[in-house]
């Protein structure tokens, strides 16, 4: 099986048992795609960035689980599942803030568990192919229901990457970009820069481009500016994890963009799947802040842009409390002011997972 998506972009493409990832590492310059073949090499190519948004992630994760399977099972045949459960806390450990992977590795281990030698590869490739469309399909609803609640609006901004190539296909806050577009609810997309990676210029940038959506990019610094001149109404952007109460962990600078939105009187949208929901988080002080190398921060694109003796702190996420937070949404609804009530029936509720 080959899954694909009706977008132009494709981020993770799974083809006759056979895993590639467009790296993301090089875009816009080239379009590379990096075969995979292992879970080491799926573990070493999330915490690489050539793949990066949660969603992604986690299926990128799953169909790891697949390889992960097949190879422990021909290496050691029924005594398998020891180093295939070092496979799973391997690929777990990747990325500590995205829930996403942790949420796709308990499933597919489950199912492990829940099958025989004979039938458990058929049963993980499965999942994994599921999983995948899961995501497609709740990207499609939630762009649905978020376009929904745009209005009319002379732009948006939004920030870091949760597009296309953050998922299985379309997008989180892309989707609902797409969408409010498509639709005519809104004339121009803003994306911040999205420093130190740059995700917003390289890769959110691109994929608008790609999809003929007319984009704007500014300095991460310029956004409140933009706000005060009433450029753009809404702030919509994806989470890495939704806490119990609504707090949402995304990219560094949304918190930022949040405490702006606020002051000005723009409006705050988070797009998460319930997969990115953690209700054994209880609120945002709980979330693992991932941190990552300074030199990111002293360098851009291999140049040294700083003094080699000065120190970098590189805080990849931060967290943005549910007050701030105007409407979050999901493929099972939304929700306006989030707080934890009205989260916890997301799950309760008819068609809750």
């Amino acid at each position: 099986m080959t899954t694909i998506n009706e977008n132009k972009v494709q981020a993770i493409i799974w083809t006759r048992g056979e895993l590639s990832l467009l790296d993301q590492r090089h875009l816009p310059s080239r379009t590379e795609y990096l075969a995979i073949d292992s879970a080491q090499a799926a573990a070493a190519a999330i915490r690489a960035m050539v793949v990066r948004g949660a969603p992604a992630i986690g299926i990128t994760a799953a169909y790891a689980i697949v390889l992960a399977g097949r190879r422990r099972l021909a290496e050691h045949g029924s005594a398998w599942r020891e180093a295939f459960e070092q496979d799973l806390e391997l690929l777990s450990a990747a990325r500590p803030t995205a829930v996403n992977l942790r949420w796709a590795v308990a499933r597919m281990r489950q199912v492990a568990d829940q099958n025989e030698d004979g039938t458990v590869l058929a049963a993980l490739t499965a999942t994994a192919e599921s999983i995948h469309a899961e995501d497609v399909a709740s990207n499609h609803r939630m762009g649905e229901l978020g376009a929904a609640c745009i209005g009319a609006a002379n732009g948006v901004l939004t920030h870091c990457n949760a597009g296309s190539l953050a998922t299985g296909g379309y997008g989180t806050a892309l989707g609902v970009i797409r969408r409010a577009y498509a639709d005519g609810r809104i004339r121009e997309v803003y994306a911040g820069e999205t420093r130190p990676w740059l995700q917003g210029a390289r890769l959110t940038a691109w994929e608008l481009v790609q999809e003929g959506i007319p984009v704007t990019l500014i300095p991460d610094s310029a956004a409140a500016h933009l706000m005060r001149e009433r450029r753009f109404d809404w702030v919509i952007v994806g989470a890495d994890r939704v806490a119990a109460n609504g707090d949402a962990a995304n990219k560094i600078g949304t918190y930022s963009l949040a405490v702006n939105a606020r002051h000005h009187g723009v409006k705050f949208m988070v797009v998460a799947p319930t997969s990115t929901i953690d209700l054994e988080t209880a609120c945002g002080n709980d979330v693992p802040i991932e941190e990552r190398g300074g030199d990111e921060v002293t360098t851009c694109a291999g140049t040294q842009i700083a003094p080699s003796a000065a120190r970098a702190c590189n805080p990849v996420f931060d967290v943005t409390p549910a007050e701030l937070i105007d409407v979050l949404v999901t493929e099972q609804g939304v929700i306006r002011r989030p707080r934890r009530e009205s989260i916890e029936a997301l799950f309760t509720g008819p068609g809750g997972r």
